[in-house]
């Protein structure tokens, strides 16, 4: 009897989710309607990257904020985002996330082969019944120029045993494993600056923070810098620095600068990349940022100002007019810094320690391609500025 309810239970979900047209009759889609937006941004086909080797659905699903946002809105809304990017099998670190940020977030996923499907599955069970990925959050999916995403309806095996927002994030995390770190099947490279790009375009604030999934940003960070930016004039080539550390696994993420200092000082956090590239982050003077006087007053302030110096790759918050990211690069290395004041208080923190032998077995190759292209990058910074004193 119970089976029999619970198969009710789950077709009745189903046809909540994908029965009827939900349509009107003359083919557009109704405002309200979350699946026939995710349908007409289907049938669109996407567009090609200026490579031309990925197709690029953009706001494959809108948060209610974007769509429903009017002049005269709460101006707040309009100052900050956060845009993030990930494959499907990382895509579970989004539920904590949601738990520190509560702000608009623009999230680009890669997927390929079978994944596409699956994470056109997911995100829209993931807008469906979660209020507050209904509220903030905008997809996009970035998959193979020769593969196209299609509406969901076929696929039932995806929906099976999904009723909440906790069932739907229960399936992403029996999913989490499936490679290691961003290596994808086929030797398919993660195509990073394009996905930041994506999802720094999928936004509509002033400023972005761009970071990756499995980071965590400081609490309280979107008031924060709100009120800190409220009281300076506005200027197109400034960029607010976030220290970037990372924590042990089994540790809780800390909220604060002064919890954070408490877990630095026993070893339980250290800088980003501090094993696997520690000339990375060096300039960003974490000695300076940590014995910097910690008061916890709510208030966000410029510690001090620096200089960007190669090979620093720094986490930043920038205007929506600080260039876009070389998408060149792809894969691990070299990938922040083609494009700065450091915060007071503000971090970001990366779940786990970055160690050597966690990566994909192409790392180090794509490591040395960037090198190279990064190196023409340089020249070609000299041609196009030849004026400028600045040097890489």
């Amino acid at each position: 009897m119970c089976s029999q309810f619970h198969g009710k239970q789950q077709r009745y979900r189903y046809s909540e989710l994908f029965g009827g047209s939900g349509g009107k009759k003359n083919g557009h889609p109704e405002k309200n309607s979350r699946k026939e937006r995710l349908r007409y941004s289907l049938s669109t086909g996407g567009i090609f990257d200026n490579s031309g080797q990925y197709r690029v659905y953009k706001n494959l699903i809108k948060s209610d904020l974007t769509t429903n946002q009017k002049p005269g809105s709460d101006p707040s809304s309009n100052v900050l985002a956060l845009a993030t990017h990930t494959t499907i099998n990382n895509l579970h670190h989004l539920e904590s996330l949601l738990e520190r940020w509560h702000n608009p977030l623009s999230v680009a996923i890669f997927a390929h082969g079978q994944d596409v499907k699956f994470a056109t599955a997911l995100v829209y069970a993931l807008s469906f019944f979660c209020p507050q990925i209904q509220a903030l959050v905008d997809f996009h999916l970035v998959c193979l120029s020769g593969e196209m995403a299609s509406f969901p309806e076929q696929d039932r095996e995806h929906f099976a045993g999904l009723e909440d927002c906790a069932s739907v994030f229960s399936r992403l995390e029996t999913h989490r494993d499936q490679y290691k770190n961003y290596a994808i099947s086929g030797n398919i490279s993660y195509p990073n600056n394009l996905l930041r790009n994506v999802a720094r375009g999928g936004t509509e604030t002033s400023y972005i923070l761009v970071i990756d999934i499995d980071m965590m940003p400081s609490a309280d960070l979107h008031q924060q810098f709100l009120a800190m930016i409220m009281k300076r004039e506005p200027a197109s080539d400034e960029v607010f620095v976030l220290p970037a550390f990372e924590i042990r696994h089994a540790r809780k993420m800390p909220a604060t600068k002064s919890e954070l200092v408490q877990l630095y000082q026993v070893g339980e956090v250290r800088p980003f990349y501090e094993e696997l590239c520690p000339r990375c982050q060096a300039p960003t003077n974490y000695s300076q940022w940590v014995n910097s006087h910690v008061r916890e007053t709510g208030t966000l302030e410029v510690a001090y100002t620096l200089t960007w110096v190669d090979p620093w790759e720094p986490f930043y918050i920038g205007p929506h007019t600080v260039p876009l990211y070389d998408e060149n690069f792809k894969q691990y290395g070299f990938n922040r810094i083609s494009q700065v004041f450091v915060l007071s208080s503000a971090f970001v923190v990366h779940r786990g320690f970055k160690i050597q032998g966690e990566f994909h077995a192409k790392k180090d190759e794509e490591n040395k391609r960037n090198r190279v292209l990064f190196r023409s990058f340089k020249e070609g910074l000299k041609t196009k500025y030849p004026s400028s004193n600045r040097r890489c």
